[in-house]
């Protein structure tokens, strides 16, 4: 079972103009469309069994609107994840919310969403979230088309693991884009998940094997960060490191399995 663990996707009619914006931004071209339908496609081209669609709020009043809608889009292939905007008030009552509608995590992007990610005014909402059960994903490192100061660098996302030890934290972007130099040094070995999403593009093939020999390979999931990358190209990517096939059925898909809970 093949697990894509960091995908993003738009209701119908948002999609077109949300896509649009964030290829602009960003100077990417998409390679789907950003509906669930153009997910499934690709998925079934890929041979994708279950991906996992993470929501940002960047705004207050997104933030209830977007767990509505993850909760109704989950289905046997896809996993959608909430999100919780910092300044949101009703947080509290939202995480149980979350938690009730069947919702297996909650996804933070601090660059969007404006803090940095060890700020302690987060570490309430975190608590609460990991208290649930809650898995939290972060985006971490340079986010593509955006400025510094960055938000999520691997030294302060150590300092959430060693803050709340044993909870599920799942750092995006193989523990942090470009910072990857810092994710050896702060992040390898320590009791965090690190997901592959847009990353094996970009970094020496070499040290992605080194960060996967070095770190709790049960913690590594394959991502791609659809629809910036395709499902097929970045399996194909991941065989390529030539792996023990044990540590790439791990990575693939059997972690995340794990992960969550199936």
């Amino acid at each position: 079972m093949i697990i894509d663990f960091h995908v993003h996707c738009f209701p119908d009619k948002l999609a077109p103009r949300a896509v649009s914006q964030l290829a602009a931004t960003a100077g990417i071209p998409p390679r789907v469309d950003g509906t669930i339908s153009g997910l499934k496609e690709s998925m079934k081209r890929a041979g994708v069994a279950k991906s996992v669609v993470l929501s940002i709020a960047t705004k207050v009043t997104q933030t209830e609107n977007i767990n509505n809608w993850s909760a109704e889009i989950q289905d046997e292939e896809i996993i959608a994840f909430g999100s919780i905007h910092p300044e949101y008030e009703n947080w509290k009552t939202e995480l149980f919310r979350i938690k009730d509608m069947g919702i297996k995590g909650i996804k933070f992007h601090p660059d969007y969403q404006n803090f940095f990610v060890d700020d302690k005014k987060m570490f309430p909402i975190y608590e609460t979230a990991f208290e649930l059960g809650l898995i939290v994903v972060f985006h971490a490192g340079v986010d593509i088309g955006l400025p510094a100061p960055y938000h999520a660098t691997p030294e302060r996302l150590e300092k959430i693991v060693r803050t709340f030890p044993g909870c599920k934290v799942v750092a995006a972007h193989m523990g942090g884009f470009s910072f990857w130099d810092d994710v050896e040094r702060f992040l390898v070995g320590t009791d965090i998940y690190l997901d592959t999403s847009y990353s094996l593009d970009f970094m020496d093939g070499e040290q992605a094997k080194r960060i996967f020999k070095n770190h709790d390979v049960s913690k590594i999931l394959f991502a791609t960060d659809s629809p910036w990358m395709d499902q097929e190209e970045a399996i194909l990517k991941l065989k390529n490191l030539n792996l023990d096939k044990e540590t790439e059925n791990a990575i693939l898909g059997l972690n995340a399995k794990a992960l969550l809970g199936l």
